[in-house]
């Protein structure tokens, strides 16, 4: 295939960039990338978040909510370009509160770029809606999409994992129907599990105050392997694909050049830390407890998310593999730091700022 058909025909570029959800874990650092290649980006966030990780870098803030199409409109107007970042990553909560984030909140960032004539647009995808179920196969971007796990007495319990991957799936067919009726050019980034300074919410945070309280034994495999990036390479891939300036709707899996074995990733992260991994036992052990815990907080309305759940215990020991091919063919992207690197800058910026 001739990549050059990919390309609008003029190399000299500079756009006003607005990226939503930038003061998050991935936004801050995508903006930190921008800004640190020289480019004057401007971040839109809610007006009560924590903006702290992007206020240093003397960016512009543009206040507003996803989910109110007027205020994005307004904003919209002194922009040429979108990265839009803003969602509700999680794997508890309200099914509503997913929705009307991921879904409602796309089709409003969507529409006031329609309606403000920004015809290009880079979106923050997840490998999740091609599913995460047990699969030795390497899926890609032409596998159907498959959010649903089908956990144990889901239809009657149903897990908020399945949440999020249901309304990143609704939420990436729509914007690729409207780019595609709409003229714009779209670029997903579909990122495996992400991982660095300033995450709190994707497990491995997690896994390290879990490990640093001398559990004798946790969930784990030594036969499952898990994708992932880190999150300074995961910035990287936004610039690149900025930089490439695609046509039309592109999906691009972004993870590093292999996956690793899951259990090898946790002890990077006890090594860099000096904490002792704790023993693993089979899955047998532990899914009854999540199922069992996951209950009793549904039942009783509990908001915070309990420390195993169907979804957590199974990620832990299903093989979990993407294949990165496209990406490394027309993005020309592969993660530059090895895993070891990352994870020690990781656990120090932990370290620092009196995380661990």
């Amino acid at each position: 295939m001739n990549e050059n058909k990919f390309l609008i025909n003029y190399e000299e570029f500079m756009d006003n960039v607005l990226i939503t959800g930038a003061n998050g874990f991935i936004g801050s650092h995508i903006t930190e990338y921008f800004y640190n290649k020289g480019h004057k980006v401007s971040c839109f966030a809610r007006k009560e978040s924590d903006s702290s990780y992007i206020k240093k870098f003397s960016v512009k803030m543009e206040y507003g909510d996803i989910k109110d199409i007027k205020s994005l409109t307004e904003v919209f107007k002194n922009y040429s370009y979108v990265i839009h970042n803003a969602g509700y990553v999680n794997d508890w909560g309200n099914y509503k509160i997913f929705y009307e984030t991921n879904v409602i909140g796309t089709k409003n960032v969507l529409e006031a770029c329609k309606l403000n004539n920004i015809k290009n647009i880079i979106m923050t995808g997840t490998v999740s809606v091609y599913g995460e179920e047990n699969c030795l196969e390497k899926k890609n971007e032409d596998f159907p999409f498959n959010p649903n796990y089908k956990y144990f007495l889901d239809k009657l319990f149903p897990s908020a994992m399945n949440y999020y991957r249901d309304t990143k799936t609704k939420a990436v067919i729509y914007a690729t129907n409207f780019a595609e009726n709409n003229n714009i050019n779209l670029t997903i980034l579909e990122p495996v599990w992400v991982f660095g300074e300033r995450e709190f919410n994707t497990g491995f945070y997690e896994y390290l105050k879990t490990a640093k309280s001398n559990f004798p034994v946790l969930p784990g495999s030594k036969k499952n392997r898990f994708h992932v990036i880190y999150v300074k390479d995961l910035a990287r891939a936004f610039y690149l694909a900025y930089k490439k300036r695609l046509n039309g709707v592109n999906r691009f899996i972004i993870g590093n050049n292999k996956a690793e074995y899951l259990d090898k990733i946790y002890t990077e992260f006890c090594s860099a830390a000096g904490y002792k991994k704790s023993n693993i036992l089979p899955k047998c052990f532990f899914y009854p407890a999540g199922f069992i815990l996951e209950l009793i907080y549904i039942i009783l309305n509990i908001k915070k998310a309990p420390l195993l759940t169907r979804a957590r215990v199974n990620m832990l020991y299903d093989n979990l593999e993407y294949s990165v091919k496209k990406a490394e063919k027309i993005l020309k992207f592969k993660n530059r730091y090895k895993l070891t690197d990352a994870v020690k800058m990781t656990v120090d910026w932990y370290r620092k700022n009196g995380y661990l």
